[in-house]
């Protein structure tokens, strides 16, 4: 067990999926009693919205849940994340090989989809919203929001009760 556990949610651009995820997962982590216990990130596979607040429709539907985006600003995968994290969480199956590509040789990070969090949802890719409507942006917390819950619950499972140093 240990007394620290880093979560990094990935997608395309950082800018959608991703901070959703993150927001969500700070949510429940928050709600749960976790979130001193946690290190929660999120980052993008490409380059192209670096420093790019998360997308309008994004912000506006985690904000109806009464989750704030606004002062996240998208980021590119960096090799030190293989190393900060212990979970690497992709939303799809192009960014999870990506991040495979990218994960250097000796990476201790589980690089992972995020959605087998959520065993009775059906589907393990979160789809990418961007070019569609809100709507989009709704399903995506719907998905995402199980997801976060099964996590936080796999996440207490390695933490120790004690605060004990990190054993990794």
């Amino acid at each position: 067990m240990i007394a620290r556990l880093g979560v990094l949610f990935v997608c395309l651009g950082n800018i959608c999926r991703s901070p959703t995820a993150e927001g969500v997962f700070r949510q429940v982590a928050t709600r749960h009693g976790l979130i001193s216990r946690l290190e929660i990130d999120s980052a993008g596979t490409g380059a192209w919205h670096i420093g790019s607040p998360p997308d309008r429709r994004s912000q506006a539907a985690a904000l109806r849940r009464g989750i704030d985006l606004s002062r996240r600003r998208a980021r590119q995968v960096a090799d030190q994340d293989f190393v900060r994290f212990d979970y690497i969480l992709a939303m799809d199956r192009a960014n999870l090989a990506a991040l495979s590509a990218m994960a250097p040789t000796r990476s201790a990070a589980r690089v992972s989809l995020f959605l087998p969090f959520a065993r009775d949802l059906g589907v393990d890719e979160v789809p990418d919203p961007y070019d569609g409507g809100p709507d989009g942006f709704e399903h995506v917390l719907e998905l995402i929001a199980p997801a976060a819950e099964g996590l936080i619950q796999h996440v207490r499972g390695r933490l120790s009760s004690d605060g004990a140093q990190a054993t990794r």
